[in-house]
Formats: C-alpha cells, structure tokens, sequence
C-alpha cells in the first residue's frame, strides 16, 4: 500500500528575513542612546519588507519616537522586568526554572558559537533580542529556533496585548516572518496559556536574568 501520509514542508528563509529579524532584534533591546539610530535604520529599511512585517514594525518606531528614549526606557524595565508573564526569554516558557532550562540556555550558546555568534558571560542566549540578532546572521538555523519555540513567542504576544503594549507590534512583526500556526501549535499555545511553565525553581546559575542590551550588529541591512 502507498504510503499518503504527507509531512508538513519545511519553513523556507526569505530574502528579506535576516533584515527583517536584525531591525526586530535591535528595536528589541533596551531603549539607550543607540536608540535614535535604530529607529533610522527600521525606518530606511521598512520599506523593502512585506506589508505584514513592516506595518507593525513602524506603528512600534512611530511610538518610539513620540514617547522619546528615557520614558521608553522606563517603560521596557516596567514591561519586561517587572511582569512576570511578559519574560522575553523563550527557554523560560517551555522549561519555568528548572535544570532543563540550564541546559537548554547551553545548548543555544553552542549552537550560536557554531553560528559565528559569541555571547558575553552576561548576556542570556535565550532573550528574544538575542535568538532574532543570531537569525539574521543564521537564518536556517535562526528560522528553526524561532519555529521551535512558537508558542512561547505568542504567549508573550498575547501579554503584550493584554497589557496594551507597545512592543506587541513589534512580537506581532515577528510572528508575520514565521509560518501560520498549525493546529498543534495552537493546542501547545492554549496549553501553556492554561498551565503555565513548569516552576521548579532550581538549576539556572550562573544564569541570574540580567537586563540584555543588544549591540548594533555589523554593517545592517541594506
């Protein structure tokens, strides 16, 4: 007998994603004095994106430069430091605390170093910031990291929104570069949503969650 089970076709990197996913990164990380250039760059390079990446990539810059850095700034540290539900780091959702998540956060470092990206001892390889700078210098590699932690990142879009946040344009900009979630996917979303991550709290040192402030990677999109 034929076998006609058909397997699901692997997701394909686009031109534009490793432009799309270096703009996210940087627009992801803490609100500095590299602010003003990072709002620059989105804005040149908006333009060559699909209209379902871009447009919520600009609504979040266009709020951005109204608000100004300092208030954004205080805005992210209240969002992302002090709300529990609203963890950029992706390993937290499928691990909580536990020794899974250390060894899930040694695993992404080498699979980074493979990569060509090296991580200072302060940085977590798993904050969003990170996984999306690391995508656009890997992009199979990056794609697959991204898609393998899928119902962490709409958990986290989902918070944003409930809190009204400005960044849920910018996790919405990010599931635009991914595949439509399948029904799998949707059941492993509304799972976590219901029971959360798993909560041993033991295992991450050295990793304590520091704030993560991207660096501007080389040269940018063009």
């Amino acid at each position: 007998m034929r076998n006609r089970l058909r397997l699901k076709p692997a997701p394909r990197v686009q031109p534009w994603h490793p432009h799309a996913w270096q703009l996210q990164s940087l627009l992801l990380g803490y609100p500095d004095e590299r602010q003003a250039g990072h709002l620059a760059l989105a804005r040149g390079a908006a333009p060559a994106l699909p209209a379902e990446v871009r447009e919520p990539l600009l609504r979040f810059a266009g709020h951005a430069e109204e608000t100004g850095t300092e208030a954004l700034a205080a805005a992210y540290v209240a969002t992302f430091d002090h709300r529990r539900r609203c963890c950029p780091y992706l390993t937290y959702y499928a691990h909580g605390d536990t020794r899974k998540r250390g060894v899930a956060l040694l695993r992404l470092k080498q699979t980074y170093a493979k990569g060509g990206l090296r991580l200072t001892d302060d940085e977590l390889p798993d904050h969003l910031a990170v996984v999306l700078e690391f995508a656009a210098i890997d992009p199979p590699a990056g794609l697959r990291l991204l898609t393998g932690h899928r119902a962490g990142l709409e958990l986290l879009c989902l918070a944003l929104r409930e809190e009204n946040s400005p960044w849920a344009a910018l996790l919405d900009s990010v599931s635009a570069t991914l595949p439509p979630l399948a029904g799998d996917q949707h059941e492993a979303v509304a799972r976590l949503a219901a029971e959360g991550p798993p909560g041993e709290e033991v295992g991450l040192d050295p990793y304590a969650p520091p704030r993560y402030t991207p660096a501007p990677p080389a040269g940018g999109p063009r």
